[in-house]
């Protein structure tokens, strides 16, 4: 892989300029970055060969308005050569998600998928939802659409295989049966209520109903059913009936079930308006898991086959495939895309555009999805406008802005204290914006608002001016919404004026007189107090986002509190990973006994060598 730029005459723009490259450039294939005259990327694009495609940009007519408006733009061009179609395939892709170019279909919504774990580091396996890079030890059963859509069937599988869910440091401290075990959720392993054998045949009927063999599954406690009455044993009849009733309903719940496709995604774009939206069905062990809607940013003259192709080929930059891909669209370069995924994934991945039977009713399914979807995210939008547009005018702002970011912080008498901050804007709550601060200062009295805000803006304004200080990611706020009066909105204007950011409006929003919703008053630096008339939607839109920014801040604080709650000095010592800790806990009952404890008996603890007892001996005792 090469990579060079070349630089032709000042005195060239649009067509001639892109020409000036056909000089140099030959039919390797590889990358391409078209840049505007501040060196933003506008677009990026792959070639089989690179001087055939340059010199279609070259050609001053044929192109749509999109394309013409991006090659006026164009002052110079970066190229990278690969080594074959397929690697610059990727590499587009990759670069894509990387640059955000201007004139690219772009994935907006990228985050990963849960998935169902049956963990195996243990003698009883527990069943879980993970999220993530999969390096624990056990078998993954996924992508679930949503957490929903994984806790739904977690709490089904757990009536209907009865595998625990709880923590191995629960597990290994409990003494009596907990309450799942009570209300018939789980076997009760932890204190020997079932055998390590029945309980691993649990195990390995959940995996199988997972791998998709669930009418054997549903045959096999039926057939277990009938036994258990034939002998009168109608309790254990009754158990069987409640798990065999289980698994029906997390059938019936994921609603369709193709026979026919046992693992594939089912890919449907419809557009309107300039506007896409790509609805994605997950199919696992013939069962579906769930589906998500994506709305990549496009326009009215792009190709649903460009869209598509786009769509996928960023989807799964950091996804595994499934073995096949229905989708509603064809697309430019299937067998190139299908070849880049099967290298990606290490077996074949097949993508088919079917015309009838059952893989098309599962995509005029996910079409219809796609089609209404679309709809009332326009609908919303529409709406959202409008709420922009009057949060405009209320606050004297030059136009409805794009960004706005709402702060807040959180803790209990300065303990565990957190700073939150939340993104709205003409898509409603971009989430995945979000931020999170973990209050630092150690020279703040406990409970001062005023610094904790202080220390929030300050990270985040001195981040935004190392890494755009020409504003032009889009990261730079329209609007800030303070949490408080007066007096924290002119500390923060202060905040402010240090960083030398004196032009981002900022409204500080406080309860009335008896802290009462709906009497809320507005402050702004130079402006009295007022308020907004009661019924007015942009008071309601107003309120939703704060009282977002608050949830947003209390959640993360009741984290942080949930885990320092589980802390234990333990945690510090050089060397305890989690497996001493539970042994150093489960043998001493506390962690003050731990730290209490002499050297002889931390040697005595099962796992602990004689030099670790020595570093945790001499980690409690040092001031000795």
């Amino acid at each position: 892989m090469t990579d060079s730029t070349q630089i032709p005459s000042e005195t060239l723009t649009g067509h001639a300029r892109i020409h000036e490259y056909l000089k140099t450039l030959d039919g390797s294939p590889g990358v391409y970055r078209m840049l505007d005259s501040q060196a933003r990327v506008l677009y990026v694009g792959k070639a089989r060969n690179l001087r055939a495609r340059v010199s279609n940009y070259a050609r001053p007519s044929g192109h749509t308005g999109r394309i013409s408006r991006m090659i006026s733009e164009t002052a110079s061009m970066m190229f990278l050569t690969t080594k074959t179609e397929t690697e610059a395939l990727l590499l587009e892709q990759n670069l894509i998600k990387q640059l955000k170019p201007k004139y690219n279909v772009l994935l907006r919504d990228d985050k990963s998928f849960p998935n169902i774990l049956v963990s195996k580091s243990h003698e009883f396996p527990r069943l879980q939802k993970h999220r993530g890079a999969k390096k624990e030890k056990g078998a993954y059963y996924g992508p679930f659409a949503s957490a929903g859509a994984v806790n739904r069937t977690l709490n089904q599988l757990q009536k209907a295989f009865m595998l625990r869910d709880c923590s191995d440091a629960s597990f290994e401290t409990r003494t009596r049966p907990c309450l799942q075990y009570q209300i018939k959720r789980c076997t009760a392993p932890c204190v020997g209520k079932i055998s390590p054998q029945d309980y691993a045949a649990s195990v390995a009927d959940a995996e199988r109903y997972l791998s998709g063999r669930s009418t054997d599954i549903q045959e096999k406690l039926a057939a277990e059913m009938q036994v258990a009455s034939t002998e009168m044993n109608f309790e254990r009849a009754a158990v069987l009936r409640d798990r065999i009733r289980a698994l029906t309903q997390v059938q019936s719940a994921q609603g369709i079930n193709p026979r026919g496709v046992a693992e594939a995604d089912v890919i449907a774009l419809y557009m309107e308006n300039g506007q896409a939206c790509v609805q994605v069905f997950f199919i696992r062990a013939n069962q579906n898991w769930g589906n998500r809607d994506f709305y990549p940013r496009a326009g009215t003259d792009i190709a649903p086959s460009e869209v598509l192709q786009a769509f996928i080929g960023q989807f799964y930059d950091t996804k595994e495939p499934p073995r096949q891909l229905i989708l509603s669209h064809g697309i430019e370069d299937t067998d190139l895309m299908s070849q880049a995924l099967s290298e990606k994934a290490g077996r074949k991945v097949e993508i088919t555009v079917p015309q009838r039977g059952e893989k098309a009713e599962l995509i005029a399914g996910a079409t219809r999805n796609a089609r209404e979807s679309l709809g009332r995210k326009m609908s919303e939008s529409a709406t959202q406008a409008k709420l922009l547009a009057g949060v405009a005018e209320a606050f004297d702002l030059k136009g409805p802005p794009e960004r706005i970011e709402v702060y807040d912080n959180s803790h209990i008498q300065g303990t565990n204290a957190v700073g939150a901050m939340i993104v709205a804007g003409p898509d409603g709550f971009a989430k995945n914006n979000y931020r999170k601060f973990n209050i630092k200062g150690d020279d703040l009295t406990p409970g001062d608002d005023f610094g904790m805000m202080k220390e929030v803006l300050t990270r985040r304004f001195k981040r935004l001016l190392k890494e755009d200080p020409d504003r032009q990611n889009g990261q730079w706020p329209d609007l800030l919404l303070i949490d408080g009066g007066a007096g924290q909105v002119s500390a923060v204007a202060e905040i402010m004026r240090e960083f030398g950011v004196e032009d981002i409006p900022m409204v500080g929003v406080a309860k009335g007189v008896d802290r009462d919703q709906g009497k809320e008053e507005f402050h702004r630096i130079g402006v009295r107090a007022f308020a907004l008339r009661r019924n007015d939607p942009v008071l309601y839109f107003i309120q939703r986002m704060r009282d977002e920014a608050h949830r947003f801040a209390i959640g993360t604080h009741r984290a942080k509190r949930a885990k320092s709650v589980g802390a234990t000095p333990l945690d510090d010592v050089p060397g305890v990973g989690a497996t001493r800790k539970r042994a150093l806990l489960a043998h001493f009952g506390s962690a003050k006994a731990v730290s209490r404890a002499n050297l002889a008996d931390l040697k005595a603890v099962e796992g602990v060598s004689d030099a670790l007892a020595e570093t945790i001996y001499g980690f409690f005792h040092e001031g000795n």
